[in-house]
């Protein structure tokens, strides 16, 4: 499935941010430095903001084109969003977190069944559980068992890892790679790691002060030559 962000443009505090990009990677992530506008991109194709200009198509169905007035409001998506701090219901279990927004559907996907999604995250011990128990690793897994589970046909990642420590970053890997590997589902993975872009995706875009700077694969743009140049600039 495809991915078409057709000139979008959305003026911020320090620049516009302006991408027209068609993305069919199974993970492409958007790579940049802190205010380069990766998390203000995820915003727009979750339908979180508008901009003022541009197209976003996800396959068949355009969920946004200003010239026309179109509109698809965030919860008639069907696009799961993963912010940096899972934004899990602490007053809930992690059962009845994983649950909200569920749906029985003729339609769903084969896979994404409640069983098979805890299986592969390994979290089924944890249902009973309440949030504040958690380890930040078993927090962001049940996050991204939550936005699977509501069946999503693109599923967006903004910095999952950000907030763990190195060996509990590597730890979590396996865990992404696992559900890039199990579950046809299309990711969009906003980080500023190197490393994580070279585990997980397959095309990675360069974001600077709101414009793709650069694209390809990440054996690419990150080979040894290469990437002491983008970390230099993307710290």
């Amino acid at each position: 499935m495809t991915v078409e962000l057709s000139a979008l443009r959305l003026p911020l505090a320090r620049f516009p941010l302006e991408v027209d990009a068609v993305l069919s990677g199974r993970i492409t992530a958007v790579f940049g430095a802190s205010g380069a506008g990766k998390t203000t991109l995820l915003e727009i194709i979750a339908g979180l903001r508008r901009p003022t200009a541009g197209t976003v198509r996800i396959g068949d169905a355009v969920l946004t084109d200003v010239a026309p007035g179109v509109f698809v409001r965030p919860e008639q998506r069907a696009v799961g969003y993963l912010p940096q701090e899972g934004a899990l219901f602490p007053h809930l279990s992690v059962r009845r977190n994983l649950l909200y927004g569920y749906r029985e559907r003729g339609s769903r996907p084969d896979g994404l069944s409640f069983t098979h999604v805890v299986e592969v995250l390994e979290i089924a011990g944890l249902a009973e559980r309440r949030i504040h128990t958690l380890s930040g690793g078993e927090k962001q897994r049940v996050a991204l068992g939550r936005a699977l589970l509501a069946a999503p046909r693109l599923l967006l990642l903004d910095e999952p890892l950000a907030g763990l420590d190195a060996p509990l970053r590597d730890r979590l890997l396996p865990y992404l790679a696992r559900v890039r590997d199990e579950f046809a589902i299309p990711m969009i993975y906003v980080t500023h790691s190197p490393d994580e872009v070279m585990a997980l995706c397959d095309d990675v875009l360069i974001l600077s002060q709101g414009k793709i700077e650069a694209r390809g694969a990440p054996s690419g743009l990150f080979a040894p030559s290469a990437a002491p140049r983008f970390e230099r600039r993307h710290p």
